[in-house]
């Protein structure tokens, strides 16, 4: 494996974990080369070969190739590049507290929005789920006034915090309404100039 940073995941459009690595990656100003492999019936014989090959040792992406290293879970690969760039993170203990427990929240939500997609929306999801998730992570960002989780600082939780907003989005599952910290954060994140530029591109994909 070389140093350059190599991209893996589905060829899902902009649904799922990847895109928040992707999204993080276009943001930092990675220059990176990026693979993308069919979500159909092929995928098995592609995920064999892709942990043969040391590419995933779970045969799951999205993973990354960066210096040397093969790099799995999108949280814990968004962790280790702000670690290795030392930023989009929290600067001390409190700060990387509350990064943490907002992603935790996060993950959460993303496995129930899972099941969404998978075996379709069900009203507790729409009505229970998703309203409560974003008026929990609204409470963290108020503390600091946004636009980010810490104040004018972003970090890799505004990712995740984005992609989960795009991503019920996508499947027509937001609530009605939305608080005003998670607009506020979107509008920050779609005014970045390279996230900016990568919505644009990528308009027309689901």
């Amino acid at each position: 494996m070389s140093n350059k940073l190599t991209y893996h995941y589905l060829a899902i459009g902009r649904l799922g974990r990847g895109e928040v690595v992707r999204l993080f990656l276009q943001d930092a100003g990675f220059d990176f080369e990026e693979k993308r492999y069919p979500y159909d019936d092929t995928w098995a014989a592609t995920s064999a070969k892709l942990k043969q090959d040391g590419i995933t040792p779970t045969g799951k992406l999205p993973s990354i190739e960066y210096k040397g290293k093969v790099l799995i879970q999108h949280i814990p690969i968004l962790r280790y590049l702000a670690r290795d760039l030392g930023k989009y993170d929290g600067d001390n203990t409190d700060e990387k507290y509350l990064v943490d427990v907002v992603t935790d929240a996060y993950i959460d939500w993303r496995s129930a929005w899972v099941d969404a997609l998978v075996k379709g929306a069900s009203d507790d999801y729409k009505t229970k789920t998703t309203v409560e998730y974003y008026k929990l992570v609204a409470e963290y960002y108020a503390q600091n006034k946004g636009p980010y989780l810490l104040g004018d600082k972003i970090t890799y939780a505004d990712f995740a915090v984005y992609q989960s907003w795009d991503n019920d989005k996508r499947i027509g599952t937001l609530p009605s309404s939305i608080p005003a910290e998670i607009t506020k954060l979107v509008e920050a994140m779609e005014q970045r100039p390279n996230i900016a530029a990568y919505i644009k591109e990528n308009a027309h994909k689901a």
